[in-house]
């Protein structure tokens, strides 16, 4: 390709033949990509960008992410300065950024972020018409965090979502008794009781945690058939099936190690990878720092490591949910066009699959075609991660996105909620009358 003039019409659909591989071989892509006019964006003179997005838990996400970032820059003339953010500290700073109208043209927030600067944010609908027909379709969970509420306007790009199946050591799983991970709450209480009694107790994340604490407990408080909000934003947490729940997340909370009560997103990564507990809940980094770890002593027990969906509940069905990357592109910004040819760029399959296929998965794919990367069949154990985008609910599930919901996920009303009555510094009922009212604040009727 040539380098693009600043006053030139960029158009970044670029062809899918073949995309380079992390290992440097150019191969034939396995993304099925369909033949679509790409938008054309008439950029600023003088462009230049700053973006701010999370620091990396896999190595090779933030190499690729910055070799792709050079690539377009090499490729438009387009400066990009990237910033990496510590996770508990990423909202907070796009919170600044929109409160200040300043700061970073580009975030890559979390979930449900986009829907609380809606009206602060750049219309994205294009980009995102041309990427869905492109590339076999968003997911639904992609257009329920992309879009903003009760319209088809586009103010976020999901850009990938780590999901939080189990993971276990299997040797010691098996040692506790159980020959196969349990697909019960009522089996998945006694292995962590199990592993209690022989000294590999579970560890599950009930501080603050962007990822694995948002994770833990909207599955626990999903499975037991309890929600935030209702289909017409209605607070419902106070309920039979919540407080039911919270007194199962109190049985589990005395089968964990000592200390999850203050545990962010790193805390189970160290804790498992130092042998002091055999089960927790975690994207593919967890796996893969046992596979690369520089201590051979370590690098061999990846062959012990397994991952498997968290038990389902009386509701029936999996309630998994997905920490999701979501793009935004703020309105402060002296350059909006550019902004848009950069996010098209890096969703491209040049640069994307070959971005996911070094993460090794850990960012799942929002878009239908990238199922068919080659990295899903790459190791047979990190296949759980591929479908996380297309079977995860969203973190206000029933209700709909919104700021209300997006201000309650940003409060961690939910995690206070079942840490307090698993810890017992409240009863489940103390707990479910505090989260009613802290979300009662946002949801004013």
């Amino acid at each position: 390709m040539t380098k693009f003039t600043r006053r030139d019409s960029i158009a970044l659909g670029l062809g899918a033949a073949a995309v380079l591989s992390p290992l440097g071989r150019f191969a034939k892509a396995a993304v099925p990509v369909a033949d679509v006019p790409a938008p054309k964006f008439e950029i600023e003179d003088g462009a230049s960008l700053r973006v701010l997005r999370p620091a990396k838990f896999v190595p090779a996400d933030e190499e690729y992410f910055n070799k792709n970032t050079k690539k377009f820059t090499d490729t438009t003339g387009i400066d990009v300065r990237v910033d990496y953010q510590a996770w508990e500290d990423l909202r907070p700073q796009t919170a600044v950024t929109a409160n200040t109208g300043a700061g970073p043209d580009v975030v890559l927030g979390w979930t449900d972020d986009p829907h609380l600067y809606s009206d602060k944010l750049v219309d994205i609908t294009d980009i995102a018409d041309y990427l869905g027909k492109k590339y076999g379709g968003w997911y639904p969970l992609s257009e329920l965090y992309g879009k903003k509420f009760g319209t088809d306007t586009w103010v976020a790009i999901p850009f990938g979502g780590t999901g939080g199946p189990a993971v276990y050591r299997k040797s010691w799983v098996n040692e506790a008794g159980f020959d196969e991970f349990p697909k019960d709450l009522d089996g998945f209480l006694k292995l962590c009781q199990g592993l209690k009694k022989i000294g590999h107790p579970a560890g599950f994340a009930l501080g603050h945690a962007v990822g694995d604490g948002n994770s833990f407990v909207h599955w626990l408080v999903w499975s037991h058939g309890g929600f935030m909000i209702d289909e017409n934003q209605k607070v419902t947490i106070n309920s039979n099936e919540t407080i039911e729940a919270l007194e199962y997340a109190k049985a589990l909370y005395e089968t964990f190690v000592p200390g999850t009560q203050s545990w962010l997103d790193s805390n189970n990564n160290k804790a498992m990878l130092a042998g002091e507990i055999g089960l927790t809940q975690n994207g593919v980094s967890l796996y893969n720092a046992f596979k690369k770890s520089e201590d051979p002593n370590i690098a061999k027990l990846a062959e012990d490591v397994y991952h498997a969906p968290m038990p389902i509940g009386p509701v029936g069905r999996p309630t998994a949910t997905a920490l999701v990357v979501n793009a935004m592109i703020f309105s402060h910004t002296e350059y909006p066009n550019a902004a848009k040819a950069y996010l098209t760029f890096m969703m491209e399959a040049e640069q994307y699959d070959t971005w996911l296929t070094a993460s090794s998965g850990y960012w799942s794919q929002p878009l239908k075609a990238y199922s068919e990367s080659a990295v899903w069949s790459s190791d047979p154990k990190i296949l759980v991660y591929r479908d996380t985008m297309k079977d995860a609910l969203w973190l206000s599930y029933k209700g709909p996105i919104s700021e209300a919901s997006a201000a309650v996920v940003a409060d961690y009303v939910m995690l206070d909620m079942v840490a307090s009555a698993a810890t017992g510094s409240a009863t489940p009922q103390e707990a479910a009358a505090e989260a009613e009212r802290r979300a009662k604040r946002y949801f004013k009727s």
